[in-house]
């Protein structure tokens, strides 16, 4: 295949760098944006006059042509194509004749490869949006299912104080929620349109941009030419995005892998996630956790390489930002397998409720609860706080939970207990109190959840 920039030089490139230079292995993918996108470009030409309507009729029909070809499987990529752009000219004037040689007019593949990207991420995002959102929703009727199932609380990977599955899980939640703002937010940078920047300066040619962009659902255009075609801040945003939201899932999927651990046993992961041992029949690995949380790192380093790729170019335009699409390509798709999966291992997994109400029994995390007490009946936090971390050493020793403790032993750190005290070290009356807004009260999960299950309704 010709090269469409042959002119200034013959367009004989050599073999290994022809291979080296071309996107088309990673950039067929935007061949919908890149016809749809060259359809509102003819129509805008011929709306300026600059392309006769029979003109502008010629071009649409044959490049919805390769639109439907190209689906339907009986058009196939010419590898030896340089890139996406080349590849749908080239056929097209091949099919339409010369008429096909215009619709170059008034851009550039600069303009044109940031077209094609931004409409390609803004289908991404609210496909990453949905898949982010079913599993927020899915995290959500766990929560709903476990709403008052007492579990240990933990700071530093040690037990602090009681909380129910239920609360747990909705931070989570909370969690995927900014994630969908954030993502909303990168939307509206990504929904503006390039189209008309040219290569750099803009064009001669009395076009007008704002008539393309509203074709194509825009909601402006890029004010500065030049950061037009050179910008891809909004692709690092998006990464960004996907970085975050990965480490949200990395960190929910740690968790799972320790609750389902046979120390822990806080939870059942459906035989549909999990496999087996090769040579160790008892086992049931955590695989799909363990993915999520490995293939962070791979979104990470999609992100990493773009912020590397982009931080020593000059303006404007430079190959090196052909290394976008890949990284992007890579991160998106990651990121939504991940969703699907994770969601289904969600939706499938099961609470111990038994070994978490135990595990919350055995870690005296009642023990700020029995500090609290004593506050109320009169006596300095900090002294309250001295003796009740002597009371959990006695405890500890005596091989007693703080419950099973009786009132003479309590009685002998200080003559302010009574039998008060244990209704304040009961777990469920310790959860029960934790009424403030976001707490773990059974009532503070349900408005918590009734807060999700609004934001995710919109």
């Amino acid at each position: 295949m010709a090269k469409i920039w042959a002119g200034r030089t013959d367009g004989a490139i050599d073999l290994a760098a022809d291979g080296f230079n071309s996107s088309l292995p990673f950039d067929k993918r935007l061949y919908r944006e890149d016809i749809t996108g060259s359809m509102a470009h003819a129509a805008m030409l011929g709306k300026a006059g600059i392309l006769t309507e029979e003109e502008v009729g010629v071009l649409i029909d044959g490049l919805s042509g390769i639109l439907e070809d190209l689906e339907n499987g009986s058009l196939s990529f010419d590898p030896d194509a340089e890139d996406i752009h080349s590849f749908v000219e080239q056929v097209l004037t091949e099919r339409v004749g010369e008429a096909g040689k215009k619709l170059h007019t008034a851009r550039s593949r600069n303009d044109q490869v940031a077209l094609d990207l931004r409409l390609y991420l803004r289908g991404e995002i609210d496909q990453i949006k949905t898949a982010a959102a079913d599993l927020a929703m899915k995290v959500t009727e766990k929560a709903e299912q476990y709403k008052s199932q007492i579990m240990p609380g933990y700071t530093h990977l040690q037990r602090a104080q009681p909380v129910t599955f239920g609360h747990h899980l909705m931070a989570y939640v909370m969690m995927l929620l900014r994630d969908l703002d954030r993502l909303s937010d990168t939307r509206t940078r990504v929904n503006v349109s390039p189209i008309g920047c040219c290569a750099l300066a803009g064009t001669t040619y009395p076009t007008d941009r704002c008539f393309e962009a509203e074709k194509l659902g825009f909601e402006g255009i890029a004010l500065n030419s030049i950061d037009g075609v050179s910008d891809r801040d909004f692709v690092l945003e998006l990464l960004s995005d996907l970085a975050i939201l990965m480490m949200h899932l990395s960190r929910f999927s740690e968790e799972i892998c320790l609750w389902a651990s046979f120390e822990f046993r806080f939870v059942e992961l459906s035989d549909a996630f999990t496999t087996g041992s090769s040579i160790m029949p008892q086992k049931k690995n955590p695989d799909i956790a363990e993915l999520v949380r490995g293939k962070t790192g791979r979104v990470y380093g999609d992100l990493m390489a773009l912020l590397t790729t982009m931080k020593g170019l000059p303006l404007a335009y430079n190959k090196d930002m052909q290394e976008d699409k890949e990284a992007v390509f890579d991160a998106c798709d990651t990121v939504k397998k991940c969703l699907e999966v994770f969601g289904g291992m969600i939706g499938t997994m099961k609470a111990c409720g038994e070994n978490m109400r135990s595990a919350a029994a055995g870690g005296f995390i009642n023990a700020t609860d029995l500090a609290d007490y004593l506050v109320g009946r009169g006596m300095p936090f900090r002294t309250a706080y001295k003796i009740s971390g002597g009371i959990v050493a006695y405890a500890q020793n005596s091989g007693k939970t703080l419950e099973e403790m009786t009132l003479t032993e309590y009685q002998t750190f200080s003559p302010l207990f009574d039998e008060g005290v244990f209704e304040a070290v009961n777990l469920e009356n310790c959860v029960a109190r934790r009424t403030s807004t976001g707490g773990t009260s059974v009532g503070s999960v349900e408005s918590q959840i009734a807060y999700a299950r609004e934001a995710l309704s919109v």
